[in-house]
């Protein structure tokens, strides 16, 4: 369970902090604010491990995936959807890698370029919680570590 002001990150939307526990009927919900986003999400208690919310990756370990780098096989677009909806920085940021990879050599698809906008503001959303930095900075680490 997590506490109000626990950093998390929601598959799908990206990292944000748990501003408060409300109960609305019988049940509890977290009120997750998307800081990235500017998006405020409410997800039942009882729920909230089945739609994958994780608490967001130490700074330490974020700089371990960035600096993992190496371009993988290129999968079709549902494996790279499959890897997003996993939650897990390690996955997403192998699909982002590898869409900017592509984007270098050739135009990406619409659906590419959707795929790799949604890893883009995830993993920029969970730097920016972990290591306590703005977009803008924490963009900017990303984008650094793929050259």
């Amino acid at each position: 369970m997590f506490c109000k002001g626990d950093k998390v990150v929601y598959p799908m939307y990206g990292a944000g902090v748990i501003e408060d526990l409300e109960e609305l009927g019988s049940a509890w919900y977290y009120v997750i604010n998307i800081l990235v986003q500017s998006l405020q999400i409410k997800v039942s208690v009882e729920k909230a491990e089945t739609c994958g919310i994780r608490p967001v990756y130490p700074k330490e370990e974020i700089t371990g995936i960035l600096l993992s780098g190496r371009c993988g096989e290129e999968p079709e677009n549902r494996r790279y959807m499959e890897r997003i909806k996993s939650g897990l920085l390690p996955e997403i940021f192998a699909v982002f890698r590898d869409l900017s990879q592509k984007e270098r050599g050739k135009v990406l698809s619409g659906a590419e370029k959707k795929m790799l906008t949604t890893a883009k503001q995830i993993i920029v959303s969970e730097i920016a919680v972990s290591h306590n930095i703005e977009k803008n900075a924490a963009e900017e680490i990303l984008l650094g570590a793929i050259g």
